[in-house]
């Protein structure tokens, strides 16, 4: 982790190991590839094949139980992940058709002053807890859809629509 400056703007960067990560992304049951620019990690994730992720549509009336013990919540128009440096997509295969695959995101560079939830500092160590949890999440309690816009679920009653999109 580094600190730097861009004008009067601090920015936390962070490095993750690609080791690290692909051992929490197998642990949590996926499978993953992984590319890096100067300014995030991308992880395409695809579940084992017998595990489904639980990303489905918060406002679907099938799904309230599912919404009660979430603990990731995730902008349908953006595909931020609420107060984490994360963002989700879709992965579609070469028809176009939705796929039970993700692609995350992980932001390198945030502002100095970025918090996550319970006003917990940036560091390495701490976003390696938060992705790992994060995809617990995918296929144990589910992630929560807010709002409609590209993001499509994967799972509960809005994911047999969702995959004739």
């Amino acid at each position: 982790m580094r600190f730097l400056q861009a004008g009067n703007q601090k920015l936390v960067a962070l490095e993750p190991e690609h080791e690290v990560i692909e051992n929490l992304v197998a642990q949590a049951g996926f499978k993953c590839k992984l590319e890096e620019d100067d300014r995030r990690l991308l992880l395409e994730l695809k579940p084992a094949p017998s595990t489904a992720i639980r990303l489905f549509d918060a406002s679907d009336a099938a799904n309230r139980a599912w919404f009660a013990s979430c603990q990731f919540y995730v902008d349908g128009v953006s595909g931020a992940v609420l107060q984490t440096p994360l963002t989700i997509s879709n992965c579609r295969d070469r028809q176009g058709r939705l796929t039970q695959g993700l692609r995350i995101a992980l932001s390198k560079e945030l502002p100095a002053t970025f918090r996550l939830p319970g006003r917990q500092s940036v560091s390495e160590r701490v976003v390696y807890a938060l992705l790992y949890n994060f995809l617990l999440a995918l296929t144990q309690s589910g992630v929560a859809i807010c709002g409609k816009g590209g993001l499509r679920p994967l799972a509960g009653g809005g994911s047999a629509s969702a995959t004739k999109a």
